[in-house]
């Protein structure tokens, strides 16, 4: 019996780990995922034991199975059930009785807490907003940056960007990057003054976060961006993240972490009304100034209207435009939910 990195989903092992143990490429025996480097799930023991350890028995908790679905988002294949799991589980770790059996969390200390980045938040868009007095572990949040960092090669150089075109005659390429330092407005990334240049993944991911009228017109340009651009990627930070690269200490702090990291994520995506973005945008707006500060060239984020992503280029020269092509918004879909 063979697996390889799909029935898991983690980065560390597609990317590190199992291309150094595999000998082979083939069909996985779990997932049935083909052509794919495989290995004998023994040879990843050591890892998943240093992510064990992690935890503690205790009757009252849930099997290891569904803690590293939850805390780490791993076997996210569409094959890899609970059974199928636990029968990995059990041939990775020599052992069919411990993955029956119960487990909580061991208690890690945490540097960066919700609380902390609440009151952060609040500080900052109603009381001081350059120097505030509440503050979160800096030093701590640029440790964890490097966990959230894309490969040069997870990083798409084909992007889009799409402007409201007000009249018959769409806009040349020239006036489809950022706007000039002078009349850049508050962005979700960006402080009013400091352009940076708004990407979506493609045309219709583009078109909606202009949050266009139906019978309007969007020219769209597309963007290729350099290659090897150091791009945080804040969508969903259990994908991201990957246990198996620490030792048992680092899991245990990491897991406590990502609550926290999970809401900045949402910083950038929430929706915001327009007459209030020049408040609302501020915490999401100190996040991307401090990991520009760290040396990042952007921030990958979900798009609240659409399936697609965005991503905030903090220096707009590094991508260029190519052409610009006009498109009629047909339909704009609108969901609801009840008021809180």
């Amino acid at each position: 019996m063979r697996c390889c990195a799909e029935c898991f989903g983690d980065r560390g092992l597609r990317r590190n780990i199992i291309p150094l143990h595999s000998r082979a490429t083939g069909r996985c025996s779990y997932c049935r995922t083909s052509r794919v480097a495989i290995v004998a799930p023994r040879e990843l023991g050591i890892y998943f034991g240093s992510l064990i350890d992690a935890y503690r028995p205790d009757p009252k908790g849930k099997p290891l199975v569904q803690w590293f679905r939850h805390d780490w988002n791993l076997f996210r294949h569409p094959r890899m059930d609970d059974s199928r799991a636990r029968d990995l589980l059990a041939e990775i770790l020599n052992d069919g009785t411990i993955v029956r059996r119960r487990f909580s969390p061991v208690s890690f200390p945490s540097a960066v807490s919700l609380s902390d980045w609440e009151k952060l938040r609040d500080e900052l868009m109603y009381n001081n907003r350059y120097f505030p007095k509440e503050t979160i572990d800096l030093d701590r949040l640029e440790e964890l940056l490097p966990h959230l960092a894309l490969d040069a090669d997870e990083v798409p150089t084909e992007w889009y960007r799409a402007r409201i075109q007000p009249g018959d005659i769409p806009f040349p390429a020239r006036e489809m990057g950022a706007p000039p330092k002078r009349i850049a407005s508050h962005g979700r990334a960006n402080p009013a003054g400091i352009p940076y240049l708004y990407l979506g993944s493609n045309s219709v991911t583009a078109i909606s976060e202009v949050r266009p009228y139906t019978g309007e017109r969007a020219c769209v340009a597309d963007f290729r961006t350099r290659r090897g651009l150091r791009v945080i990627d804040l969508r969903s930070p259990r994908k991201t993240v990957s246990p198996f690269i620490l030792d048992t200490g680092g899991i245990g702090r990491l897991r406590n972490d990502l609550p926290f990291l999970e809401r900045l994520g949402d910083e950038l995506t929430r929706p915001v009304l327009p007459q209030s973005a020049a408040i609302d945008y501020t915490p999401s707006q100190y996040l991307c100034e401090f990991i520009k500060n760290c040396g990042y060239q952007g921030v990958v984020y979900r798009s609240s209207v659409s399936d697609g992503m965005n991503l905030a280029l903090f220096d707009p020269r590094l991508a260029r435009c190519g052409t610009v092509t006009q498109h009629r918004v047909t339909r704009v879909s609108v969901d609801i939910a009840a008021a809180p």
